[in-house]
């Protein structure tokens, strides 16, 4: 069974940083893609960013130019830069993991922007 297990979640000022990181229990080679989505109270879950190569990443309208998605294969790790954070980035965050027959889910890590 595939785990993908998130950190680097927590409490930052409007204008900071965090870096989340999702590792994974397996070769990350055997993903077709690898994303992190996050839900805010009362919202809908939302893609933030996907990576499906070291070149092909998508992001979010809300988060181009301040959030960064990256992997390392051979750490089996992807990683959510995440700069100049708004109070409105405040949500749970969930990295995915896509392959051929379904997908994976990460347990989900907390990051809240508040002075």
């Amino acid at each position: 069974q595939v785990q993908l297990v998130e950190s680097g979640g927590g409490l930052v000022q409007p204008g900071g940083s965090l870096r989340l990181s999702c590792a994974a229990s397996t070769n990350t080679f055997i993903f077709n893609s690898m994303g992190w989505y996050r839900q805010a109270p009362g919202k809908e879950r939302e893609v933030v960013a996907t990576i499906i190569s070291s070149s092909r990443t998508n992001y979010a309208d809300s988060v181009k130019g301040r959030f960064t998605i990256s992997r390392d294969n051979a750490k089996n790790t992807v990683y959510l830069q995440m700069n100049s954070l708004k109070p409105e980035d405040t949500a749970v965050y969930y990295c995915r993991a896509t392959v051929m027959y379904g997908d994976y889910w990460g347990q989900g890590t907390q990051v809240t922007v508040s002075s």
